[in-house]
């Protein structure tokens, strides 16, 4: 295939992406069929199911594409950042940051995600690769920070960031004040917090609450 080729596919499929993000946010997930996003970005069924097999083909790369622009988004604090509350606040702040075009549509999106059977679930099979990507962002935060943790803590921290990461975008969801002020209020004080809860895992006498936490945590990962 000629470069020529190549760069008109790539540019059919960010077409078709962009196309069903907007219809998405404008119709709503379940109301929006292939044929009206083949229809409104000008190509043929066929070729729309060329690019992206099904609807839900095109909403895992809209995780992947949101995963992109945050890791780029994040670098710059990670690369100049070591102590742990400004890492973990930066990387929670871009999230915002490269989401915030897709606010609006979060809504009618989230209640198909959702679904504990649904592919699109970021606990799903089919999600799986964008979920363990960003999982490797928090694994970044923790690795270059100055936070001293016991390993099997450490081991465990990532994706329990993650999982804190969720619950702020339920929240983000749900917000309607102005520049999401509310969910940006609950990074600024929830960091901290963390920050300090994890810092006292390295006194003796909380060493042994640390070990059960872990140890559940293990007990219910699949």
């Amino acid at each position: 295939m000629t470069e020529s080729a190549t760069s008109k596919g790539e540019q059919t499929r960010e077409l078709i992406l962009s196309t069903a993000l907007r219809l998405f946010r404008e119709q709503g997930y379940g109301k929006t069929t292939m044929r009206a996003i083949a229809t409104e970005a000008g190509v043929s069924v066929g070729n729309a199911y060329y690019y992206y097999s099904s609807k839900e083909h095109l909403m895992q790369a809209y995780y992947d594409h949101l995963l992109e622009q945050h890791r780029d988004a994040v670098e710059s604090v990670l690369t100049t950042e070591k102590a742990f509350v400004p890492r973990l606040a930066g990387v929670l702040r871009a999230w915002l940051d490269v989401s915030a075009p897709y606010h609006e549509f979060a809504g009618t999106f989230f209640k198909t995600a959702a679904e504990p059977t649904s592919p699109l679930s970021p606990f799903s099979d089919e999600s799986r690769p964008a979920r363990e990507a960003s999982v490797e962002i928090f694994r970044r935060v923790v690795d270059g920070s100055d936070l001293k943790l016991p390993a099997d803590l450490k081991a465990e921290l990532p994706e329990l960031l993650w999982l804190m990461q969720m619950g702020i975008v339920l929240f983000w969801v749900h917000d309607k004040s102005a520049d999401v002020r509310r969910t940006r209020a609950l990074v600024d004080r929830s960091v901290p917090l963390v920050d300090r809860l994890l810092r006292l895992t390295r006194i003796p006498g909380v060493r042994g609450v640390t070990n059960d936490i872990v140890g559940l945590i293990r007990s219910i990962k699949p």
